[in-house]
């Protein structure tokens, strides 16, 4: 709640906490605002910041929850959910949008469409003889992700210098545009796709056992990891496609939960969640204040994701060498 209040208040149109409490108070019956009022202050906490924190939290939300899900079905801290190829079959699907508008009118529909194609290739290409095993297809997401990464490339080659800009500011990420349908589109596949992840999270605590161990306890390894899968592909690629490709985030979240509650994945998960989403709150609202240009968000998470990543492995090599 305070990420959100900070996330509301904050911005190049300066609106106190008390103001904005007041305005979200006397429309929560019927807003979004009637397309009719002048009032300025009503029109920019309304219209433009509620439907801009809102995604930030969605699309924080699905990271972290696709990340700690990820990590906890390979059994690999260092997981993420771009690993599968989504984000950059996403960034592809977004610049063929931009370079031709005539066959692909939607920036959004062609990133979200493309970013399960490239994950749909990696479970096709990683399957031997009827079955998939974990380091093929984090092998093959590599390679996927390459392999639309060079087209992108090459797109950007071909592009003119104002789809040039475009295809580089959505790669760089960010919630410029938010509006309250992106809100509709993107709320149904982040909470019913959290909702499933949390649901399993205790099979994922038997799979951090071994893939024996939870079979001797009643688990089917591979239909957890097909159903993880799928709900973070999804989750990851409607984020991906509202906001562009936005760094650090489904690999450090996941982490700082682990930090504060330990590795049960009951419990880091929605830990997760909360964490993601007033953490993606908090940089977006650090992108629109910090200059008087808004400063792309996959900047601000990489800068601060870069040391923080440093910090934990500076902690895992100390263990280690102690």
């Amino acid at each position: 709640m305070a990420a959100f209040l900070v996330g509301l208040s904050v911005g190049p149109y300066d609106i106190g906490p008390l103001e904005v409490l007041r305005i979200s108070a006397a429309r929560v019956a019927w807003f979004p605002l009637d397309s009719g009022d002048t009032n300025a202050a009503q029109v920019v906490v309304l219209t433009l910041r509620w439907p801009r924190v809102l995604l930030a939290m969605l699309v924080g939300v699905a990271l972290s929850c696709s990340g700690a899900a990820l990590q906890g079905c390979f059994r690999n801290p260092l997981v993420e959910p771009y690993i599968l190829g989504v984000s950059s079959g996403a960034a592809f699907g977004a610049a063929l949008a931009i370079v031709f508008p005539h066959l692909l009118p939607s920036v959004a529909a062609a990133a979200f469409g493309f970013g399960l194609l490239a994950v749909s290739a990696t479970s096709a290409l990683s399957r031997v003889r009827g079955t998939t095993a974990v380091v093929t297809l984090v092998l093959i997401g590599v390679a996927v992700g390459s392999f639309f990464s060079a087209l992108v490339s090459g797109l950007k080659y071909l592009a003119d210098e104002a789809a040039l800009r475009e295809i580089v500011f959505w790669l760089m990420g960010g919630f410029y545009y938010a509006t309250w349908e992106d809100v509709r589109v993107v709320a149904p596949t982040v909470v019913l796709c959290f909702l499933l992840m949390w649901r399993q999270s205790w099979r994922l605590n038997l799979l951090s056992l071994g893939d024996d161990e939870a079979r001797s306890l009643g688990v089917h390894p591979p239909r957890v990891r097909r159903l993880m899968l799928v709900a973070a592909t999804l989750a990851t690629a409607v984020s991906v496609a509202a906001s562009g490709t936005i760094a650090w985030v489904g690999l450090m979240v996941p982490h700082a939960a682990r930090m504060l509650l330990g590795a049960d994945n009951r419990f880091v998960i929605p830990a997760s969640a909360a964490l993601g989403g007033s953490y993606l709150i908090l940089c977006d609202a650090l992108a629109r204040s910090l200059t008087t240009h808004e400063i792309p968000l996959g900047i601000i998470t990489s800068v601060l994701g870069a040391p923080y990543l440093f910090y934990l492995l500076r902690g895992k090599l100390g263990g280690l060498a102690g």
